[in-house]
């Protein structure tokens, strides 16, 4: 018996920003969108660019970034400056993304934009937003998936190992085993093929 393969379609950058524009615009009020990938494939400028998108056809849209709710650096380098598995589960803290984002935005419609300032390692002392009704508010970071946070459209930029290493910094080297380790999301309802950014693919789901 043949199993099918979910099967590639070639867009072009500039489409796909549209595809997922176009997916949000079709969801109602408070809207949480998943850019899920590695910092090799920048997924907070994507989530960038369908925000503009989203903003030029009258819909508010703002993006946060994962990197602004990392642990502290004495949690995270506690036992090792270049641990896969401390990158993995104990670098982002995706109860707070949960408990200061996504739950306050649904129920009230306030979210804390950041929490942590990574390069300084203090406090973001950023002040709780009021979100403008229908906002979609995107979310992107790596391994975002998989952590129970209740996103309304996922989007996953999926890298091979060999483009994950090729286009990682020689220091940051280490998370590409972290991010192998926690695999890549087949399951979201955009896996989109990112070997190549300006040649992307995309298979819906």
């Amino acid at each position: 018996m043949m199993v099918s393969v979910p099967e590639f379609t070639a867009i072009s950058p500039e489409g796909l920003l549209d595809l997922i524009a176009e997916r949000a615009m079709a969801m109602p009020g408070y809207t949480v969108i998943a850019v899920d990938g590695a910092d090799a494939a920048d997924p907070v400028s994507v989530a960038k660019g369908v925000a503009e998108r989203l903003r030029a056809q009258g819909r508010p849209a703002e993006v946060v970034s994962l990197h602004d709710f990392v642990r502290p650096a004495s949690v995270r380098l506690e036992y090792d400056r270049d641990s896969e598995f401390t990158y993995r589960t104990g670098w982002f803290d995706y109860a707070a993304v949960n408990r200061e984002v996504v739950k306050p935005l649904r129920d009230s419609g306030r979210y804390l934009p950041a929490l942590w300032n990574e390069r300084a390692d203090r406090s973001a002392r950023a002040r709780i937003r009021e979100a403008v009704d229908g906002t979609v508010l995107l979310i992107a970071g790596p391994m975002l998936l998989g952590r129970g946070l209740d996103f309304d459209l996922t989007v996953a930029l999926r890298m091979s190992p060999a483009a994950l290493r090729r286009h990682t910094s020689p220091d940051q080297m280490f998370t590409v085993e972290g991010l192998l380790e926690h695999g890549q999301a087949d399951d979201a309802d955009l896996v989109i093929a990112w070997d190549h950014p300006d040649r992307p693919a995309v298979r819906l789901t």
